[in-house]
């Protein structure tokens, strides 16, 4: 009895691997473009940004306002969301950051904090507690691929995740933009010196990261809906992606996000639901523990 269990339980593990594996690396896609947002500002500011959770909240809702009330065709909505929450995000940098009279790192990331909560306030003001949804791409008929359930919203997540991620290294390493943005980041007085515009560079950074944030929001919506507070654990997600990865890295930020979904899946599928969340991240923990800077990081931690 006790072997016929096992055997029972070892060919539903290898039958369900598939699933788990599909459904890791799509949340995992989610994750990675939320961390990448986490690493821009990183490297342009040596900033933390507490607020990039809530842009993924906001391009979401926006986008749900968009298409239900405005009643605007989705590929519009996508695109005026995605922009909007983008003019957000340098409002933050133009505004509050960068008019600080304090330019004490922990000052400024704590700017972030408030500008987080007052996001988080303000979204329950707009559009209240309830969460909120709205159709998925290309329909709810899931396709069936080596015994996983794919849904369609899944291959757009992954199919836009991919394009993004594929323009994103050829605009850091194939244009002129690119290239200032990387060499501000690695040495803003040089930049300076050269002639860059290291403050509008560092006002392009949070516009790109708020418009990563929004695209993760819009693509995760149609799956698990979205509430005025659901981009604080969204935002943690992504941090610890991050910081799995290596902070400060774009390669490791993909690595991490993907690496966290799929550890959470499988702990969820294997474990329970309930504890995916404090699996990932004592899995996270193990793995800094072994290595500090992360799986792509220097070991010497460098402030820009």
């Amino acid at each position: 009895m006790g072997l016929y269990l096992w055997e029972h339980s070892f060919f539903m593990f290898w039958y369900l691997v598939p699933q788990f594996f599909v459904s890791g690396v799509t949340t995992g896609s989610i994750y990675a473009l939320i961390a990448l947002g986490y690493c821009l500002i990183q490297n342009a500011t040596g900033l933390v940004n507490f607020a990039q959770g809530d842009f993924v909240m906001l391009g979401a809702m926006m986008m749900v306002s968009l298409y239900h009330v405005a009643h605007l065709p989705m590929p519009l909505a996508f695109l005026i969301s995605v922009a909007a929450v983008g003019v957000i995000g340098v409002a933050l940098e133009q505004g509050p950051i960068r008019h600080s009279r304090n330019r004490d790192i922990l000052t400024l990331v704590m700017i972030t904090v408030g500008a987080s909560i007052s996001f988080r306030g303000a979204g329950m003001m707009i559009w209240g507690k309830n969460a909120h949804i709205f159709p998925s791409l290309g329909g709810e008929n899931p396709i069936l691929f080596m015994n996983a359930a794919i849904m369609p919203q899944t291959l757009w997540i992954l199919g836009i995740s991919l394009v993004v991620l594929s323009l994103l290294y050829l605009f850091f390493h194939r244009t002129l933009l690119g290239k200032a943005v990387r060499a501000a980041a690695d040495n803003p007085y040089g930049a300076l010196l050269l002639g860059i515009s290291v403050r509008r560079l560092v006002a392009f950074a949070f516009a790109l990261a708020g418009s990563l944030g929004a695209l993760a929001g819009i693509l995760v919506t149609p799956i698990t809906s979205m509430s005025y507070d659901a981009g604080l654990m969204l935002g943690l997600k992504g941090f610890a992606a991050a910081i799995l990865g290596g902070y400060g890295s774009t390669v490791g930020a993909v690595v991490g996000g993907l690496l966290l979904g799929i550890l959470e899946s499988f702990g969820a599928g294997l474990i329970s639901s309930a504890y995916k969340d404090a699996i990932a991240f004592l899995i996270l923990l193990a793995i800094l523990f072994v290595k500090p800077a992360g799986l792509f990081g220097s070991a010497r931690v460098k402030r820009l």
